[in-house]
């Protein structure tokens, strides 16, 4: 198995980025400086859900939920990308709930579940190979033996991957302006590549680069909601959450991700993408129809790096309408019953 190529990293162009001095502007617009950290029991409080569960895995206390129908049809498993939390779902969770049981999680070290942590309690450097071992325990944990994975960004590298070591347990495959291929970081992701950056973020970062980053994420960043910025926020001045994102952001690297197992992949496959996407290039997304044998592409002219919580419903109809195919029953129909598992 290969590495991507540097024929590869040539092949994609970049995304629009944000400049400097956006960036700059963001860092010294008058508010909070990130003097601040948040504890774990405070995030609980203010976002927890009432289906939220917590299990004790590789030094941590995931959070996740476990929702949907009684008689489900299948078992999915969503996974959210960088900097965000299971939250990324809701607006989508009402369609799929209708029929499948759905399972969402926070990966380490985002949202409530926070960093994996040593035997010293110093947190973990997040790199491809630990999300590997951490997602197998969870799944495993779980009982999963058969599930569909939808994956967003990071969450969408996590669930191919998935899907190219466990072929057997994958059903079917979601990936959502999915990370995988040789990019340039994003400019706020990039930022803790500095050292100045990694060694002050942990006690001060400006609030005003955590709203910039989650605006830049939206293809029209004024349909970013208050309450969302306030989310996104808090989660990146968790308790060690700003000390583990600059120990993995050196390490988040994609030039030697092996991206040739995408050609075995040899479940129904469903590509989603927003053509306003800052973060990971368009092109991207043809690129993995290309590989993964019949795969589906679509795209959203208007929407950004994460379509299902910017225009919830028209992804989450896209989302049915893929998970339906075969299927006597759909998960758009009205008239089906809701219930939350015990």
């Amino acid at each position: 198995m290969n590495p991507a190529t540097t024929a590869e990293l040539d092949q994609f162009a970049s995304p629009p980025r944000a400049n400097l001095l956006n960036v700059a502007r963001a860092m010294l617009r008058p508010g909070r400086i990130g003097l601040r950290s948040i504890g774990r029991d405070v995030l609980i409080a203010r976002y927890a859900k009432p289906q939220s569960r917590y299990l004790p895995l590789m030094g941590t206390r995931v959070h996740y939920t476990d929702e949907g129908a009684a008689n489900a049809e299948g078992t999915l498993l969503l996974i959210h990308g960088f900097g965000a939390s299971l939250h990324t779902w809701d607006g989508v969770l009402p369609q799929l709930t209708r029929r499948y049981r759905v399972i969402r999680l926070d990966l380490p070290p985002f949202g409530i579940t926070g960093p994996l942590r040593d035997a010293q309690g110093r947190p973990r450097t997040m790199e491809l190979p630990l999300y590997r071992d951490f997602i197998d325990a969870f799944v495993d944990t779980l009982g999963l033996s058969k599930l569909t994975l939808i994956g967003n960004s990071l969450g969408g590298m996590v669930s191919w991957d998935f899907a190219v070591r466990h072929p057997g347990r994958v059903e079917k495959l979601v990936l959502i302006d999915s990370a995988g291929f040789p990019m340039q970081l994003p400019i706020y992701i990039d930022l803790f590549n500095h050292l100045a950056v990694r060694l002050t973020s942990p006690w001060m970062l400006p609030e005003g680069i955590i709203r910039a980053a989650t605006r830049d994420v939206y293809g029209d960043p004024s349909r970013v909601s208050e309450p969302t910025l306030r989310r996104y926020t808090d989660f990146f001045y968790a308790e060690g959450a700003r000390q583990a994102i600059g120990k993995m952001v050196p390490k988040f690297r994609f030039d030697d991700v092996d991206t040739s197992g995408l050609a075995a992949i040899g479940v129904p496959t469903l590509i989603l993408w927003g053509q306003r996407d800052r973060w990971i290039p368009p092109a991207h997304a043809g690129e993995f129809a290309r590989r993964i044998p019949g795969a589906t592409l679509r795209t959203y002219p208007a929407l950004g790096h994460i379509p299902m919580e910017e225009d919830p419903v028209r992804v989450g109809t896209d989302l049915c309408a893929f998970l339906d195919e075969g299927r006597t029953t759909s998960c758009l129909a009205e008239t089906t019953s809701q219930e939350n598992r015990p």
